[in-house]
């Protein structure tokens, strides 16, 4: 039996925290494959449904960072 693993979305402000997992694939660090990132123009336009959405849909945790 496989061990359980979380699917976790980001959703990375496009200013600052994508830059910062860029920067991290540049030095080829890698993401487990259960962790999907999704860039945004600005956190602070992230609506509360859109997280709500994604727990629906079947993600494990959301991370808003900004």
């Amino acid at each position: 039996m496989a061990q359980w693993e979380p699917r976790i979305i980001v959703i990375a402000c496009h200013w600052c925290t994508y830059q910062g997992a860029d920067l991290a694939g540049s030095l080829r660090y890698s993401y487990p494959p259960t962790v999907h990132i999704v860039r945004v123009p600005c956190s602070g336009r992230v609506e509360p449904e859109f997280i709500a959405e994604a727990l629906k849909k079947g993600a494990d945790g959301v991370y808003v960072g900004g």
